[in-house]
């Protein structure tokens, strides 16, 4: 009786979303907004929105080319994530065996990973470290990025951005549909993101569980292979999204049936915000280069119900190793 009051709960949830449009379109800008327009229209209702062209005139779109970058960079040492798939953070089958696989990362210097991208036979090679990098390793770049044109943001959000982070790859590097706690703000610099969005309230439609954590690693000969984690004696566990949405199983995952995937393509120059906890995939074109502002959540009664959500799917149908 519990489950199926569960199930018709969600039904409801899914059907008054879709009558009254929530989550339903991604808006569009062709001017920055006001702090005001930016925090009714967007912010305070999770909506995304892309405001077209609106860092176009930003030194960094009219000069971040692969030849300024060498110049400017002078053969800096990068980190770099390497698959061999081009999924960083992404699932991957090993002896019959499916692993959420974190990529091999090294270092080397800008200009030969610049040559990596024109080899399309050999791995993955992806700048996507998640840590800030832009304010920490490419301070030669920060005059490129004019931060006033986000202060809308700012002052909406009521806080300086928690992280500013730098994305340089080629177009085999995807990232896998995952949700994020932050506000984000995704200015795209050179090229363009394909991205696959879901609302939070659509939750119920994803599935997910608990898959055996590795880490990707080489042998002598080159071939990557997968090296579970392990905490002292005990393999580490991540909840990861089971779905390819480029590719969906519905035979294995009917509950994604009912998920109205949102596409949009965000071209240099374009700034995409992306409320917290929306599902996002990523595709990219060739060097695509993006520079994206983290802003920390609020913790408010919306987490609580999407809490409440993800605790009841999970036990009416989302399964867990």
């Amino acid at each position: 009786m519990a489950q199926t009051q569960i199930a018709a709960g969600v039904e409801l949830l899914l059907q008054e979303a879709k009558d009254l449009g929530i989550g339903g379109h991604i808006a569009e800008l062709e001017a920055l907004p006001s702090a005001v327009e930016f925090a009714r229209e967007f912010y305070a209702k999770n909506a995304p929105v892309v405001i077209r062209q609106a860092v176009a005139h930003w030194p960094a779109v009219k000069k971040w080319t692969p030849e300024y970058l060498k110049e400017t960079l002078n053969n800096k040492i990068v980190d770099v994530a390497v698959t061999p798939n081009g999924y960083a953070d992404g699932l991957a089958t090993q002896n019959g065996e499916e692993f959420f696989v974190l990529p091999l990362e090294t270092k080397m210097p800008l200009s030969e990973l610049l040559e990596r991208f024109d080899d399309p036979m050999g791995a993955v090679h992806y700048i996507q470290k998640q840590n800030s990098n832009f304010t920490e390793d490419f301070p030669e770049l920060a005059n490129d990025i004019v931060l006033r044109d986000l202060s809308f943001a700012q002052e909406c959000f009521n806080k300086p951005s928690d992280a500013v982070n730098f994305w340089l790859g080629d177009e085999r590097a995807i990232t896998s549909m995952h949700k994020d706690p932050y506000e984000n703000l995704y200015c795209v610099i050179a090229g363009y993101k394909d991205f696959i969005l879901l609302p939070p309230h659509q939750l119920p439609c994803v599935p997910r569980r608990t898959y055996p954590t590795g880490i990707y690693k080489r042998k002598p000969c080159g071939q990557f292979y997968i090296d579970p984690l392990m905490d002292e004696d005990t393999q580490q566990l991540t909840e990861w999204i089971s779905i390819d949405p480029l590719a969906p199983d519905l035979a294995k995952y009917p509950q994604y049936a009912q998920a109205r995937p949102l596409r949009v393509r965000v071209h240099a120059g374009d700034v995409l915000y992306l409320p917290n906890y929306w599902f996002h995939h990523v595709r990219q074109s060739h060097k695509c280069i993006a520079v994206n502002f983290w802003y920390d959540m609020e913790y408010d009664s919306r987490y609580c119900y999407y809490r409440m959500l993800e605790h009841l799917t999970t036990s009416s149908g989302n399964q867990k190793s």
